[in-house]
């Protein structure tokens, strides 16, 4: 399902009617077919800390020390999620939750990896390994062993039944 665009205008309509503290978010979503209160609590978080450029939202790349100070600023200053993405005017409060994960998870670096975009599914071959390598001519060099063994059983056992049979 598609995510709803909302106008930075209907968003500024919205965020002044709720501070004037007349009527709740869930209220306000309802009356303008909005997703959820939670949407318009973003955007009344946004307001506060950036004022109305913090509804005009833009999507855009991040870099990897950006990503860093976010998720080390949320950890200084034990602010939520939500709090530092306002504080930040990042769009999404899940976008900071995702780089808090690969921060914990991973460690820092990993937050300056690229990771847009979807994973390779091909498998790449790869070269085999030279131990591999090396486990496989053991194995034919003891197979080709135990053939020669078998064989030369077999030829003592012909041998032995040429001798024990008797001659006419």
């Amino acid at each position: 399902m598609a995510k709803k665009m909302y106008s930075a205008e209907l968003k500024i309509e919205i965020v002044q009617k709720y501070l004037q503290g007349n009527v709740s978010a869930k209220q306000l979503a309802e009356k303008y077919h909005i997703g959820s209160k939670a949407d318009i609590q973003k955007w009344v978080a946004a307001y506060r800390e950036n004022g109305v450029s913090g509804l005009c939202t833009t999507h855009g790349t991040y870099t990897g020390d950006f990503k860093i100070s976010v998720v080390e600023y949320m950890h200084n200053k034990g602010a939520s999620i939500r709090e530092t993405a306002a504080h930040f005017n990042i769009p999404s409060p899940q976008t900071v939750s995702k780089w808090e994960r690969i921060y914990y998870e991973q460690g820092k670096e990993a937050l300056c990896e690229e990771r847009r975009g979807r994973a390779n599914k091909m498998k790449v071959k790869k070269p085999r390994k030279p131990k591999e390598n090396e486990d496989l001519l053991a194995e034919v060099q003891r197979l080709r062993m135990e053939n020669e063994y078998l064989k030369k059983l077999n030829a003592l056992i012909q041998e032995r039944e040429k001798l024990e049979k008797p001659t006419k």
